[in-house]
């Protein structure tokens, strides 16, 4: 696949929430790397809004005009590929701990006069993602259970942040040590190497002094 101009957003998101905007060209895809947690809910509210050369400033875009939205996990299998209007929300559970790659990038390239799209994004992760307000209306819960309810959520959401810390660490330790048996065997090459070729030297200048009968 051919990615125009790329920009990446790398950020660590458990449990929190990351408000920003950013401008995207006719033929520009810009992605977000987000670590996450395995089952764990993101979701993201955004707005698109369209350059208007006539008043330097940004208006709704016209109807048509949206965002294709493409989110790849860590093994690179997509799990979420669609097309949203100018106005939504984008919403995925991750399956395994990793790197999820977000990326966003128009549905048309026939804007008038090359102009660009401002993206207003709101992205949320992990219990921050819940609306407690609209549990307490389905539910029927007082201010104490939904109180609580936080706080389960929260809990629940600390224990998947500990389980990919030690996940990291797990693979950090295993990255260092299969480097460390690498840089060991490789070692081992070039000593083995060297000793072969200093064989191989003494023994062709024996044979050349023994040609010669200085030895």
């Amino acid at each position: 696949m051919i990615y125009y101009p790329l920009f990446l957003f790398s950020a660590f998101f458990l449990g929190s929430v990351q408000c920003l905007y950013f401008h995207i060209g006719e033929t520009e895809r810009k992605c977000f790397i987000e670590e996450i947690p395995d089952e764990t809910t993101v979701v993201s509210h955004y707005k698109v809004e369209l350059f208007d050369v006539r008043t330097g400033g940004f208006t709704p875009p016209t109807p048509g005009i949206g965002m294709n939205v493409e989110v790849k996990d860590p093994d690179m299998k997509i799990i979420l590929s669609r097309v949203y209007s100018f106005e939504g929300k984008i919403s995925f559970t991750s399956h395994i701990p990793g790197e999820h790659i977000i990326c966003l990038y128009s549905n048309t390239t026939a804007w008038i006069g090359g102009t660009q799209l401002r993206v207003h994004l709101d992205i949320q992760v992990g219990d921050q993602a819940i609306d407690y307000a609209q549990v307490a209306q389905k539910e029927k819960l007082s201010d104490l259970q939904l109180r609580i309810r936080q706080l389960v959520e929260q809990v629940e959401q600390i224990i998947k942040e500990q389980s990919y810390q030690r996940f990291r660490e797990e693979r950090f330790r295993q990255t260092s040590e299969s480097t460390h048996q690498r840089v060991f065997w490789w070692s081992l090459s070039q000593l083995f190497i060297l000793l072969v070729m200093g064989f191989w030297q003494m023994r062709h200048l024996k044979s050349f002094f023994e040609a010669k009968k200085l030895v």
